[in-house]
């Protein structure tokens, strides 16, 4: 019986790299996966996936208007479905996503962060703790050596960012994860200096 599966961490915590690495163990068993990712996500390109460790794949790219189950009738023979970035799949693409793994029976496997820099829910990622069958953290620490689970954001200087959009694309040079201590330490310096 498929699954729909919900593997979050924070920034740094090798999300993509496992979805790569699952896409592959899949692949390498004759299996067909369609790896797919939110067109929010380009920050490596339209319809390109990498991870930090230099893994990559092409992802077939949905928009907020797109209906997943519609666009799975386009392909064939499709074993398992593989998703980076699912923080910004909509509610509803979670739902579709849901679906597919009730009514067709194909498993369903979200890779994507928990929270934003302010540490509020993504709406993709809140859906998934809501109506997904397996949640699993993927885990990085923070510089103490604690768990990290904050994505940070930071500015040129370092300083952590406290307001703002909450889809802001970037990689190390705009966020740092970090433990919640941490986090809240640095803003109350920042504030205090």
């Amino acid at each position: 019986m498929a699954k729909l599966y919900f593997k979050y961490g924070a920034m740094g915590s090798s999300k993509t790299a496992n979805a790569l690495i699952t896409k592959f163990n899949y692949e390498e068993r004759g299996m067909k996966v369609w790896l797919i990712k939110p067109s929010t996500d380009d920050r490596d390109g339209k319809t390109h996936i990498r991870s930090r460790i230099g893994l990559e794949a092409d992802a077939y790219v949905i928009s907020p208007e797109d209906d997943i189950c519609e666009l799975l009738k386009e392909q064939e023979g499709i074993d398992v479905i593989i998703s980076d970035e699912c923080q910004f799949f909509t509610a509803e693409h979670i739902d579709q996503l849901r679906e597919i793994v009730n009514f067709q029976d194909i498993p369903v496997l979200c890779f994507g962060l928990r929270t934003d820099f302010l540490t509020h829910l993504f709406p993709g990622s809140a859906r998934l703790f809501e109506v997904a069958d397996s949640i699993t953290e993927i885990k990085t620490i923070c510089s103490c050596g604690s768990k990290a689970i904050v994505n940070a954001r930071i500015d040129a200087d370092g300083k952590i960012i406290t307001h703002g959009e909450q889809v802001f694309l970037g990689g190390n040079e705009s966020y740092v994860a970090l433990c919640h201590k941490c986090w809240a330490e640095r803003i109350r310096r920042q504030n205090n200096a």
